[in-house]
Parts: structure tokens; sequence; C-alpha cells
């Protein structure tokens, strides 16, 4: 026992020798990696300075240098006293994630509902408008079973007022089906004679009903003359636009042939239409037998152009969805669908553009008559800048080409409206589009439809009760209007996804030169346009 103790004593001496030369070599080591750092940022510390000055400190000083090279990059040299930037070794390299922008996807077949609001508020006045129409449907025959004053009134208004205004509804949707199928026909033909068509139907209506020499028909007369004058003042001054006008039509209409069912939609709208303005004009009866008539009737016409606005651009949707997926993705889609698709998700563009693009179409008349009295009044002046100021801001945020993106892909009024302008100016079509008389002719259609129906029911009228002549002439004028409106939404959509389609691909095989020629001769000077007046640049802010 006593031998053996010594041994275990020398042992673990031995184990803590070894352990504290172990512990030594590890602070070398710590001391050492902590020196090469400080070399590769260029620092040298306090010892190191001192021996680099002695020859046996400068050569211990290259051997640890050397001893400490790098073994994934032996050719790297740390010069003492010199920052440099440090490199990231090969056998880690970095890697660095750049995002990748992401574009939006563009679908045909989106399933949200456009312009929820509009389309909420529309349904909103049409369950209100058919519940205020039956009640007024109600109280007219209440008025006729109860007797006294107002069976008297409610009878003639019966005899000499209801025939002539359903007469005048049965003569503007057999105009409208003549219209579309006339410029469908001879599109080339119908430009021109749908022009001064109108001019001479609406003097003629004007002259006939001063002819009667009451002041209400006189008062009537004088606004269908004045209109007629400046329709034939337009007619003259878009002389040079007309062939162009031709060849759109011509060349937008080819399509058509493709889809044998491709009318259906605007029969139907025409159709219903039919219906509704019929017991619309029972419902104005009846305004008769209740409170204050005139503001009654006034609501209900405002009513009744909405809801023929939205059922014209209902059929202009189904269009433009048909004839754009032809151009753009050469697809024969059904029509069926496409109309369902109006109806429901694109219901709400529908709504919203029906408020707005009356106003705006207005408004761009009335800049270019405006436009033309430029100078000659410093007033006029500032309100025709004034007019093209606003007519600049509302162009890019709602017009008529608004239609061909909405049906095609789903976008709200604004949205498309925007986009589609971007494109325009992109294929730097503006003069084109600005100068485009489409628009015009389908407006002037409705105007020449509702002055037929007001010669021959003024006409008629004036012989069997003179007192309802300046009336009827209005409410069959409106009725007309809209339905021949309606009829031609059909080809103001192809033409519309001419010019968009065009502007979105202009190297389609389906397009040829027309557009192309058309903006070469602008842009030459050998082809004068007359633009939608725009604001010059030194009246913006």
């Amino acid at each position: 026992m006593g031998a053996s103790e010594p041994v275990e004593e020398r042992e673990n001496d031995g184990e803590e020798r070894v352990e504290e030369e172990e512990g030594k070599g590890k602070r070398e080591d710590e001391e050492e990696h902590k020196k090469e750092k400080d070399l590769e940022k260029g620092e040298v510390g306090v010892e190191e300075r001192v021996r680099k000055g002695s020859p046996e400190g400068q050569r211990d000083f290259h051997v640890s240098m050397l001893q400490r090279l790098n073994p994934s990059n032996p050719l790297r040299v740390a010069i003492p006293g010199m920052t440099r930037a440090s490199t990231p070794s090969p056998a880690q390299p970095r890697s660095i994630s750049t995002p990748t922008p992401q574009q939006a996807v563009v679908t045909l077949n989106s399933t949200a509902y456009t312009n929820r609001i509009s389309l909420f508020l529309f349904l909103l006045h049409a369950v209100l408008a058919v519940g205020f129409v039956c009640f007024l449907i109600f109280k007219g025959i209440q008025g006729l079973l109860e007797g006294g004053p107002a069976e008297g009134k409610e009878m003639k208004v019966l005899k000499y007022f209801l025939p002539q205004v359903e007469v005048a509804s049965l003569l503007s949707i057999t105009l409208a089906f003549s219209w579309q199928k006339a410029v469908r026909t001879w599109p080339q033909f119908m430009v021109y004679f749908i022009l001064w068509c109108t001019f001479l139907m609406s003097l003629s209506a004007g002259i006939l009903l001063i002819c009667f020499q009451m002041p209400a028909t006189d008062g009537v007369g004088v606004c269908f003359i004045a209109f007629s004058i400046g329709n034939g003042l337009y007619a003259c001054w878009v002389t040079q636009r007309t062939n162009f006008c031709s060849q759109i039509f011509i060349k937008s209409l080819d399509p058509v042939s493709k889809f044998p069912d491709l009318n259906h939609p605007t029969y139907w709208m025409l159709g219903v239409g039919f219906l509704w303005m019929s017991l619309w004009v029972l419902a104005v009866i009846g305004a008769l037998n209740f409170y204050c008539p005139p503001l009654i009737i006034i609501v209900l016409g405002l009513s009744l152009a909405w809801t023929a606005e939205v059922m014209r651009n209902v059929a202009n949707l189904t269009v433009s969805r048909v004839i754009a997926l032809y151009y753009l993705r050469g697809m024969q889609c059904s029509t069926k669908f496409c109309f369902q698709r109006a109806l429901s998700r694109n219901l709400g563009s529908a709504c919203l553009g029906s408020l707005f693009l009356p106003s705006i179409e207005t408004m761009r008349i009335v800049a270019r008559g405006l436009n033309l009295l430029e100078g000659e009044d410093e007033f006029m002046f500032s309100c025709a800048h004034c007019c093209l100021h606003v007519m600049e801001s509302i162009f890019e945020y709602g017009n008529g080409w608004a239609y061909v993106l909405i049906a095609a892909y789903g976008k709200g009024f604004v949205q498309a409206s925007q986009d589609t302008w971007e494109l325009f100016k992109k294929r730097k079509m503006q003069a084109i589009v600005d100068s485009d008389i489409t628009s015009a002719i389908c407006f002037f259609t409705g105007v020449c439809s509702g002055s037929i129906c007001v010669i021959v029911v003024a006409a008629w009228t004036f012989t069997v009760h003179p007192g309802f002549t300046a009336t009827i002439s209005l409410l069959v004028f409106f009725i007309g209007y809209l339905m021949a409106r309606i009829a031609m939404a059909l080809p103001h959509a192809c033409v519309s996804c001419y010019y968009v389609c065009y502007a979105e691909n202009p190297n389609n095989r389906l397009f040829d030169k027309t557009i192309p020629d058309r903006l070469h001769l602008i842009e030459t000077g050998r082809d004068v346009v007359v633009p939608t007046p725009r604001v010059p640049r030194r009246f913006t802010p």
C-alpha cells in the first residue's frame, strides 16, 4: 500500500502538467488567432510593432505569417498597417436573394363583381321604381273606378294620350331594328345618311310643331330647329372624318357574321325596354291622380333614362366580350354566357357608366362648341379653358372605351377607363380616338328616330286633341331616342373593340393597316383632324 501511493501522486502530477500544457497551448492559439484577425484588419499590436523594428522580430513575423496562411485561399496576403475590404471565401459563398417583382395576373374569367356600390344602388332603385310604378297604376285604376272629376280627366287621357304613346313605342322599336340592320348591311352609306337624315327629320319636326301655332308647340318646335341647325353645322364640320368612320364600321363589323346569335341580347333588351316603357306610360297617367304630378313625371323620366341606359350598356358589354375575346385570344365564346356575365358580374360597371357617360358626352360637345368661340370674348375664353380642364380630368377616369376592358378582364369602370386611356397614349392614338364620330352617329340615330315619332304622333294628336300635342311630342321623342340607342349598342361596341384591341396588340393578324395609315397621315400633316380640345399646358397647374 505504501509503495503504491507515490506512484499515484506522480501520475496525478503528470496529468496536471499535461492539462497545464494543453491550457497554455489553447491560450497561445487564441492569442495567435486574435493576432491573425488583427493582421487581416491591418492592425498590429504593441508587441508586433516592437518586434518589427529588429531583424529577428521581422524574421519571426514572416514565419508566423507563413504559418497562418488561409488554407482555403493561400494566395491571400495581409499587409500590416493597411486596411482592405475583406472578400468572402469561395468555400462559403454569400447568397444574395433579390426579390423579383411579381406582375399582376390578368385573367379573362374574373369572378369578382365590379362596382358593387353602384350595383346596389341600381338594384335598390329598380325595386323602388317597380313598386312606385305599380302604385301609380293602382292610383290610376282607382281614379277610374271612384268617379268624380278625376275620372273624366283620366278617361280623356286614356282616349287621347295612351294610344299615341303606344303607337310611338311600336314605331320606335321598329325603327330601332331597322337602324341596326341597315348599319350592319350598308355601313358606309349609313354614316352619311344618318348625319343628314337627322338634320332633315329634326328640322321637319320643328317646322311642323311651329305650324300648329300654339305657345307650347312653338317652344318645342324652336328647340328642334335650333338642334337641326347645329346638326347641319356638325355634319359639315366632320365631312373629312366620315370616310374613315365608314372604313372603321366596315372593318369592325366583319366578325359579327361569325356569331349568328350576337344580336339576341340586344333583342332581349329591346323587348324588356318596350314592356317597361308601356308600364311607365300607365304610371305617368296614374301620376295625374296623385300629388304634384309634374315632379313625379320628372322623377319617372330620370328613372326611365337610367334604366334604358343600363339596358344599352348590358348589350354593349355582351357584344364587347364576344368580340374582344375573338380579337385578343381568337376565341369564339358563347353569347349566352357573355350575356349572363354582363347581367351579373359586370352589371355594377354598367350602372356606374350609365350615370356618368351621358354627362361626359354632353360636356364633350359643350367643350368643342366653346373651343370654336374661344378668343372672341374674354368671358367665353375663360369658360372654354375651365371646361377643357374638367374634360382633361374626366376623360382619364371615365370614357366609353372602358367597356371593352370591363367585359374582357372584369375591371372596374374607373380602372378600365384609366387603363384604356393609357393604351391609347402608348400607341399615340389620342388624335384618332378624339376625332372618332361613332358616338355621334349613334346619338344622331336616336335623335332621328325620336324626330320621326314626333312627326307621326304630333300630327295625329293635333287632329284629335290639340292640347296634348306638346306633351306627347316630348314623350314620344324620349321613347324613340332611348329605343334607338339600345339598338345601336352592337355597332358601337364593335367599333370600340376594334380600337381598344388594336391598342393592346397592334401586331394581331386580324387588324389591317387602316389605323396605322391614319396615324401616319396625321403625323405627316396630310390629314386634318379636329380632336377633342385639351387644356394647353400654360393653363394646367
